[in-house]
């Protein structure tokens, strides 16, 4: 019998995801979380085989919860179901120590598949993510999208994160606002994202959040 974890702040996803493996006759849910907190503390009380995680978690969440996790449950199988289907989130997932990732798009069947396929200790990647996931993790040598800032491309990042505006970061630097909006510009092409929202959302998943920030990426 497979022991199952669920953890998602929404109480419908759930109760959906109970619902549907009660069908399943090697299946059991033993336990439910719906913050990364009681997720923690859920783990490392119950006796269970696999951890099915949302991704974006109240308070911790992203790759800091599942290398939490990792470090409570070495044994434990982490499968993440989440809303993003990008590659990108798939792989800093994978590096983390989840052993699959699945998003909330995919059938009922493939996520039975999947809990069946971390419970015996294998990798599951949805089919969509795959090959693109494969080949990107084959380049052990790639940097993570932080990494590539100069420092003080850093420096404004971190202020961008914490919620500053540009005029603030200015201030705060000692440079003009041109200089900031810059290097704004630099830090979003160099990161391959699209908005400060989603440098927020990358900074969450990657546990870059400065301690004192109270940033909602959501």
């Amino acid at each position: 019998m497979i022991r199952v974890v669920l953890a998602d702040d929404h109480t419908i996803v759930r109760d959906g995801l109970r619902q549907l493996l009660a069908a399943e006759e090697d299946m059991t849910v033993v336990a439910e979380a719906a913050d990364g907190p009681s997720t923690l503390s859920v783990v490392e009380q119950t006796a269970c085989d696999v951890l099915v995680l949302d991704l974006s978690m109240p308070h911790l969440g992203g790759t800091e919860l599942i290398r939490a996790v990792r470090a409570a449950r070495p044994e434990l199988a982490t499968l993440v179901l989440s809303m993003h289907a990008e590659r990108d989130y798939a792989v800093r997932a994978v590096r983390a120590g989840a052993l699959g990732y699945l998003p909330k798009t995919g059938a009922a069947g493939e996520l039975r598949e999947a809990i069946r396929c971390v419970a015996q200790g294998q990798l599951y990647l949805n089919p969509d993510l795959a090959q693109d996931l494969a080949l990107h993790l084959l380049l052990d040598d790639a940097p993570e999208p932080h990494t590539r800032l100069s420092s003080r491309e850093r420096a404004v990042f971190q202020e961008l994160i914490a919620g500053r505006s540009v005029s603030e970061i200015a201030g705060q630097l000692q440079v003009s606002v041109k200089t900031v909006s810059t290097h704004k510009a630099r830090i979003l092409e160099k990161m391959e994202l699209g908005s400060v929202a989603a440098l927020v959302r990358y900074a969450v998943d990657n546990g870059l959040l400065p301690p004192e920030s109270s940033t909602d990426p959501d």
